[in-house]
């Protein structure tokens, strides 16, 4: 994206230039309107939970801006020589079956021939300035709580070497269908400085993006951080996908590790998600009231794993 020539925008727009998780557009009426695309290929067998996932995850940047979804539309590859066209059917009523609870429709959308499948959605959604949180509006002294535990990169990667049990493959599986929605309704209720999801970047890709768009530091103590089932343990063995070790290669330059810090446990924090939760900073003040509505609101985390900092030598440290 650095080689194409920059878009002209006013400053109520926001475009690809930001590392924002959506695009912004305003209307004349005082609304915003939010827009993102996400699609990637299967990470699960089943199709219809495959679209599950698929969906939500596209969801998650509308949430992460503190949005509300209006309609999304489809964006698929499926090799109809190779697979049955009631894998395709399956796909999509598992995405389906996601924007119908959270009530909004699919009104359409755009299908390629591919080698191999891949499904996401175009999802619009809308917001007032009020209510818009970007990631680059952290401040000094306020708290980062994370609202999904990490490790899907590692366990998916598990799943296709056929070595992870039924227990884990299923609480994986939903982790990555469960929704943003409740988060974000949090963070929106209560008021929060800043907010990305964690997404291919993992956790300290992300806080990365936050801490240099918002000129601060950060501190993580990663005996905060709540990870699934199975993942110390599978990333001890080396069960690591290739884009988390990508992930913190590009970190590593700019995050300092307290003492012999292992690179299995750096691993776990640049670990790729997939539909990863929130991460949301928020002043400290207010991350009481923030931890209670998450948990009123039942988000499977919702944990503080970090603070924010006036900037220092590294953007992130890790204790």
């Amino acid at each position: 994206m650095s080689n194409l020539n920059p878009v002209n925008l006013d400053n109520s727009q926001i475009g690809y230039e930001s590392l924002d998780d959506a695009a912004l557009y305003p209307l004349p009426d005082g609304r915003i309107i939010v827009q993102s695309v996400d699609f990637f290929t299967p990470i699960v067998d089943d199709p219809f939970t495959f679209g599950q996932i698929a969906a939500t995850n596209s969801l998650s940047d509308i949430y992460a801006m503190g949005a509300k979804p209006l309609f999304a539309l489809n964006i698929v590859g499926f090799p109809k020589e190779e697979l049955p066209l009631s894998v395709l059917t399956d796909i999509l009523n598992g995405g389906l079956s996601v924007t119908e609870k959270v009530g909004i429709p699919i009104l359409g959308g755009h299908t390629v021939k591919d080698k191999e499948p891949k499904y996401g959605l175009v999802v619009t959604g809308e917001a007032y300035q009020n209510t818009i949180t970007r990631n680059n509006t952290a401040k000094p002294g306020d708290v980062l709580i994370l609202t999904k535990p990490l490790g899907t990169g590692i366990i998916t990667t598990a799943i296709k070497r056929e070595i992870a049990d039924f227990q884990i493959i299923r609480t994986v599986t939903d982790t990555m269908k469960a929704l943003n929605n409740t988060a974000a309704d949090a963070m929106t209720e209560i008021g929060v400085s800043a907010c990305t999801d964690v997404t291919g970047f993992g956790l300290l890709g992300h806080l990365l993006e936050m801490c240099d768009s918002s000129n601060v530091s950060a501190v993580i103590e990663f005996d905060q951080v709540d990870f699934l089932e199975g993942v110390f343990e599978l990333a001890q063995k080396g069960v690591v996908p290739g884009g988390s070790k990508t992930n913190l290669k590009h970190v590593e330059p700019h995050t300092s590790f307290s003492g012999n810090f292992p690179l299995f446990k750096k691993l776990m924090l640049a670990d790729a998600q997939t539909s990863g939760g929130l991460l949301i900073s928020v002043p400290e003040s207010k991350s009481a009231d923030l931890i209670a509505t998450l948990k009123s609101k039942k988000t499977l985390s919702s944990m503080v794993i970090g603070k924010i900092y006036n900037p220092a030598d590294f953007k992130i440290y890790v204790n």
